[in-house]
């Protein structure tokens, strides 16, 4: 199936009262495991990988281009509409290079910039991306860590209503990421939310309002924040601490002559990356349920 714009994708859930899901992939089991949640639930869906936790120089050496390439594949054989984004990358040569390696939407990691920076950085993301025909997300303000994680962040901020228009207006961004009290990385209790705050945005904002930090973001908030205009979740950090838990699992149980070839690589049945796989898909399944998304393919 060919790609869908996320544009179109946002504005189908806004219209229909559902969110979409953004899983953040970081490799073509991972990738898998959401394309797959989403063609079991019937769900629209946006695949991608993120640029800020992985290491710059692999990024750098041809890494981009290539997650570039196999994900375009996944993504366009996917039996449900799916947009494909590179989400939150440090530079704009990385913007580039995800416009011309099958990116149909992209991000630049600017909103720990001053607001008129920021602005002038995502100016010229959005005109990059009008040659490709691809779409831009871009974010106010930058959210805090709960993990520490991600280094040394500047001051996290919560984002005025006023600048989320000045913002949108001068960008022409289709998309926003806001801050509400949500937080990156939060993989122990919830974050809060402030939906005094999020309903003030959405009566100022005329674009579908996106929340980072969804693995803290507590399933109970989800109809009210759909509600207040939130059209996309990112999840990331819950993906990785199930992989990661279901092969220590696999590990401790080996026998004492594995199969190397059916165990490692071969996406059959043994292979403990495959039993990763449906772990992260598993839970990615639930969280399309909770968003609203399932059957709106």
């Amino acid at each position: 199936m060919p790609l869908v714009s996320m544009r179109e994708l946002l504005a189908d859930a806004v219209k229909r009262g559902y969110a979409v899901g953004y899983f953040e992939a970081w490799d073509l089991y991972s990738l898998e495991a959401v394309k797959e949640a989403a063609e079991e639930m019937n769900s629209p869906i946006i695949l991608g990988f993120g640029g800020v936790m992985m290491n710059q120089e692999w990024i750098n050496s041809g890494g981009l281009r290539a997650l570039g390439a196999m994900g375009r594949v996944v993504a366009e054989n996917a039996r449900v509409p799916a947009a494909y984004l590179l989400n939150e990358v440090l530079s704009f040569s990385h913007i580039e290079q995800g416009l011309t390696s099958g990116f149909n939407a992209v991000m630049l990691d600017t909103s720990h910039l001053p607001i008129d920076e920021n602005i002038s950085w995502t100016q010229k993301v959005v005109d990059a991306a009008k040659l490709y025909g691809a779409d831009v997300e871009g974010e106010c303000d930058p959210l805090p860590d709960a993990s520490g994680l991600m280094g040394e962040q500047g001051e996290s901020r919560i984002t005025n209503p006023e600048d989320a228009l000045r913002f949108v207006e001068e960008t022409g961004v289709c998309a926003l990421s806001i801050a509400i009290g949500n937080e990156h990385i939060r993989t122990v209790g919830e974050s809060g939310t402030d939906f005094e705050l999020l309903a003030r945005i959405h009566k100022s904002v005329p674009v579908p309002l996106v929340l980072h930090g969804g693995t803290g973001f507590a399933d109970a908030d989800v109809p009210r924040a759909i509600e207040l205009g939130v059209a996309k979740f990112n999840v990331g950090s819950i993906m990785k601490k199930l992989y990661l838990e279901s092969v220590r699992d696999s590990m401790a149980s080996l026998p004492d002559k594995p199969d190397f070839q059916e165990l490692v690589g071969s996406h059959k049945t043994g292979d403990f990356l495959q039993v990763a796989k449906i772990r992260v898909k598993d839970e990615m399944k639930r969280r399309i349920a909770v968003y609203g998304s399932a059957n709106k393919a």
